[in-house]
């Protein structure tokens, strides 16, 4: 039996409890959260005992998962690689690119198991994808939420944008070449909405628009490769395949069209989705990872890259703004 230990049991931390609660396998020994308030409902509802020590929580645990404020996640993360506990930590990684360096040192010399919350890459419209080869040259995304005071203690870009750059830099498999990007502060002192444009050595070219004080909700990603067009709602839980018809294709709608070259017979497929709690399939992945001793699907460099990338367009922003 894995003993799990919580830290930050807020909006998300309270999503994290109810998931580890049916979680076989593993029992959650404590959790650490400042807010007495909070802590007394939370001690209450879930019956588990809560610590003020996070050192002394950490002692009993074999594993932590870390739903702190993006400030606390490096002096959390650091304390139990030290005592040789496993890592699950929200995304980011870290709140400096320095303190992600030496998260990354410190998780590679460990070698314990360290997870980064990106939880998109656990969409049922993304996974749906699995059995496709995916070889984007153009990405279009457009992450748009409400405005919600709770985020606002970082950016959007390390708030909404980096779920999309993570999924993109597991896409496209080459550097990053070049960066242009435009932000503006609207509703809080750090950028609320931005768009970006990240190059790629290989050419592929991506645009992420983000905003958190939009009407209406929207987490789309399109990917144009040279067969195919793939659209992913993420929020709908819908994927989209068009591309010319194949030998074998089945459960596709087709129609013809005439080009240069003669009649082209056009397939669209809307893949299976399956009913998944994608909170709840992270935190099982970490879980598997530290039993049957095999990576973590979200690594520390995962985590880390997608942190350097956002750091690279928050940087460009400033620029600008100065």
């Amino acid at each position: 039996m894995l003993k799990i230990a919580l830290f930050g049991a807020g909006h998300l931390g309270k999503y994290h409890l109810n998931n580890w609660k049916e979680i076989e396998d593993c029992k959650l020994v404590g959790f650490f959260d400042p807010d007495d308030h909070n802590a007394a409902i939370v001690a209450e509802k879930y019956g588990i005992p809560r610590f003020t020590d996070a050192s002394q929580l950490m002692d009993i645990c074999d594993a932590v998962d870390i739903v702190a404020p993006t400030i606390s996640h490096f002096q959390l993360c650091d304390m139990a690689l030290r005592k040789g506990k496993h890592v699950f930590v929200e995304k980011p990684l870290a709140n400096t690119m320095d303190e992600a360096r030496e998260l990354a040192k410190l998780a590679k010399e460990s070698n314990l198991k360290f997870q980064v919350g990106h939880v998109e890459r656990f969409n049922p419209a993304f996974l749906a994808l699995s059995e496709y080869d995916l070889q984007p040259m153009f990405i279009e995304v457009h992450r748009l939420a409400q405005f919600n005071p709770r985020g606002t203690d970082v950016s959007v870009i390390l708030d909404l944008m980096i779920h999309d750059i993570d999924i993109i830099l597991h896409l496209v498999k080459s550097n990053v070449n070049h960066i242009s990007a435009n932000g503006v502060a609207v509703m809080s002192d750090t950028p609320d909405i931005a768009n970006v444009r990240i190059e790629f050595d290989n050419g592929c070219v991506a645009n992420l628009t983000s905003s958190r004080i939009s009407i209406k909700k929207m987490r789309k990603m399109r990917l144009f490769q040279k067969d195919a067009y793939i659209g992913i709602d993420f929020l709908d839980k819908k994927t989209e395949i068009i591309r010319l018809n194949q030998p074998g294709d089945k459960n596709v709608f087709t129609f013809d069209i005439e080009t240069n070259n003669g009649k082209k017979t056009i397939a669209i497929a809307n893949p299976a989705i399956a009913e998944v709690n994608a909170i709840k399939m992270e935190l099982e992945a970490f879980r598997d990872a530290i039993v049957k001793d095999t990576e973590t699907p979200v690594t520390v460099m995962d985590g880390f890259s997608a942190m350097e990338v956002a750091h690279l367009i928050l940087e460009k922003i400033n620029h600008k703004q100065h």
